[in-house]
């Protein structure tokens, strides 16, 4: 025990002690706020600029009904022959929208044409085509004798109100924002065991290629030496998400002093908020926004982030350090990598794509319960209310299988650290097994 206890402090310390950890363990939520701000920024940069559209209306029929905004502004151009409009057009902006002279309105559905080099986006698009829509069912109303008038007063827009059974009012997006913070934490997770599996990999790969691992072994018994380096490296990474967690309090802290948002479910918004709320309603919203996730589990979602980040990482770095352990370079190891990668992104997929539609179905249960892929799509699950059942089962498993990875893993490991000079392949591998 005090040989492994020695081992997990060399690992731990190495690993803290280096640079790029130190660097990265502090900027690391600078760069993801920087990325963000920049995402904003440059988001904001496109809305600033004006798309200048030509039309020319041969006949007068639709130009009117397209109306400039602070995003495209129209420009008539239906005074000048179409071949001058067309090369003006062409030299001074972005398009020529073109509405030939037709016998019938009804025969412009595909009449209508945009001219211009560059493909115009999806949303200008579906815009040219809705006005057009829009005035070509004007028409046949009035064909078929009906008031369109009347037809707009009589149309009605429904807005769904959501509610809980105590009676709160519920808010719409919930659920995006749950999978989003369960998403997040599961790939958090994800990364941790693919940046720290890799660690391990390359720190037995290391010690292998310098034949310091043949000095390391005659002390230590391989087994113990493979668990070292996974509990090492594991409490390192937990050390550098503790600090994040702290920065990330921080920022939250800081966001709440700028913006004035109260946290708590009892959170109201204060006099000067509410004064701010008359001339802003999406300050309100935002702090309702804000209660909602602070209503949300927080607890059990850090705690069984934990939970699932250390079983997680152990049976996935488990497998990095016997693939480490069978080959000579990095380079080798990566015909072994996708059997483990794939079930982390399957587990992505799967949370994504299944958890938001319905977090207690059949598919979202199952892949939360079995552990290769448990760690993240269950991480996703929990801001919907798990069973604790579900929970609990979900964790022995997970850590069940651990131990037999580990296990299994310990044998290869036993084998190939001593193997130098050999390629190794899959059938070589279930071969160790034996041994």
């Amino acid at each position: 025990m005090n040989k492994l206890f020695l081992i997990i402090k060399r690992e731990f310390i190495a690993k803290v002690r280096n640079k790029s950890f130190i660097v990265m363990t502090f900027l690391s939520p600078l760069l993801f706020v920087g990325m963000a701000v920049l995402i904003g920024f440059l988001a904001n940069m496109n809305k600033d600029s004006v798309t200048q559209i030509a039309i020319h209306d041969e006949a007068g029929l639709l130009k009117k009904d397209f109306k400039s905004d602070k995003f495209t502004r129209y420009t008539d151009l239906s005074a000048m022959p179409f071949q001058i409009a067309k090369d003006t057009a062409a030299n001074n902006y972005e398009g020529l929208l073109y509405i030939p002279k037709v016998d019938s309105i009804q025969l412009l559905l595909e009449r209508v044409e945009y001219i211009s080099d560059d493909s115009p986006s999806i949303d200008f698009i579906s815009d040219v085509e809705t006005v057009v829509d829009s005035v070509l069912t004007s028409e046949n109303l009035k064909i078929y004798g009906f008031d369109q008038n009347k037809i707009d007063e009589a149309r009605a827009n429904s807005t769904l109100k959501l509610s809980k059974f105590s009676g709160e009012e519920s808010l719409k997006g919930l659920n995006e924002i749950k999978v989003a913070i369960g998403g997040v934490m599961g790939y958090l997770i994800m990364m941790f065991i693919i940046i720290y599996g890799n660690f391990v990999m390359r720190s037995v790969i290391e010690e292998k290629t310098n034949r310091i691992i043949e000095i390391i072994i005659s002390s230590v018994k391989p087994f113990q030496l493979m668990m070292g380096k996974i509990i090492g490296n594991s409490l390192a990474g937990i050390l550098q998400f503790l600090i994040w967690v702290v920065v990330g309090l921080i920022l939250v802290f800081v966001a709440q002093s700028v913006f004035g948002l109260q946290m708590g479910a009892g959170a109201s918004v204060s006099p000067e908020m509410m004064d701010a709320a008359q001339q802003s309603a999406g300050i309100a919203k935002l702090q309702s926004y804000f209660n909602e996730i602070m209503n949300l589990p927080l607890g059990l979602m850090i705690g069984s982030f934990i939970i699932y980040f250390i079983g997680g990482y152990f049976l996935y770095s488990s497998l990095y350090a016997a693939i480490g352990a069978a080959v000579d370079s990095e380079t080798d190891s990566q015909q072994f990598m996708l059997p483990i990668i794939m079930p982390l992104m399957l587990g992505v997929y799967i949370g994504f794509f299944t958890v938001i539609n319905d977090p207690h179905g059949t598919v979202a249960t199952v892949f939360s319960m079995i552990p290769f892929t448990s760690p993240i799509v269950m991480l996703m699950r929990i801001p919907f209310g798990v069973p604790i059942w579900q929970l609990i089962l979900s964790m022995v498993l997970l850590f069940a299988t651990f131990t037999f990875v580990v296990w299994f893993a310990s044998k290869i490991y036993r084998v190939g650290i001593l193997m130098y000079g050999k390629k190794t392949n899959w059938k070589e591998l279930y071969k160790w097994l034996k041994y």
